[in-house]
């Protein structure tokens, strides 16, 4: 299933793009997750990436569908 991610901060300039296609063999969030880090490996150093499905932070057991709306959530700073 191909899915579009929003990306936001050290994910998106790790990614290339604010928005990215991405392939994933599954149809839940831990498939994603695997895709991600086999697709790009740098978002590895990430402390934390959270994902959001539909303005909502999931699970990776969550189901996905090709017309979710997702986000990836890097960790943010600040005080």
């Amino acid at each position: 299933m191909e899915v579009k991610i929003k990306t936001f901060g050290a994910a998106r300039d790790m990614m290339g793009g604010k928005e990215v296609m991405i392939d994933i063999e599954g149809n839940d969030v831990a498939a994603l997750r695997k895709a991600l880090l086999g697709n790009y490996p740098s978002l590895e150093n990430l402390r934390s990436l959270l994902i959001a499905v539909n303005q909502q932070y999931a699970e990776d057991s969550q189901s996905l569908n090709k017309t979710d709306e997702i986000a990836l959530i890097p960790p943010v700073s600040g005080g």
